[in-house]
């Protein structure tokens, strides 16, 4: 699953996309609530993409199942 705002990039592996467990930590740990944890996995909240911190902190709770993509810096991968 990818989605794209104006600035910032955000996809996460769709081996892990359906899993709830993934989708409920990576909705506790972001701090402007990119991603939404749901029965059926996670949803990434569009409006919100373009407030990425870039923190990293998504990608400690799923390691190698998200890329935060910077469009503003020719697509570099955080």
């Amino acid at each position: 699953m990818k989605k794209d705002a104006i600035f910032i990039g955000i996809e996460v592996d769709d081996s892990v996309a359906g899993d709830p467990a993934v989708g409920a930590k990576l909705d506790e740990v972001c701090p402007v609530n990119i991603y939404k944890g749901t029965e059926s996995g996670v949803d990434i909240v569009e409006k919100n993409i373009d407030e990425c911190v870039l923190c990293k902190l998504c990608y400690d709770v799923s390691p190698g199942n998200v890329t935060v993509t910077k469009l503003y810096d020719g697509g570099a991968a955080l």
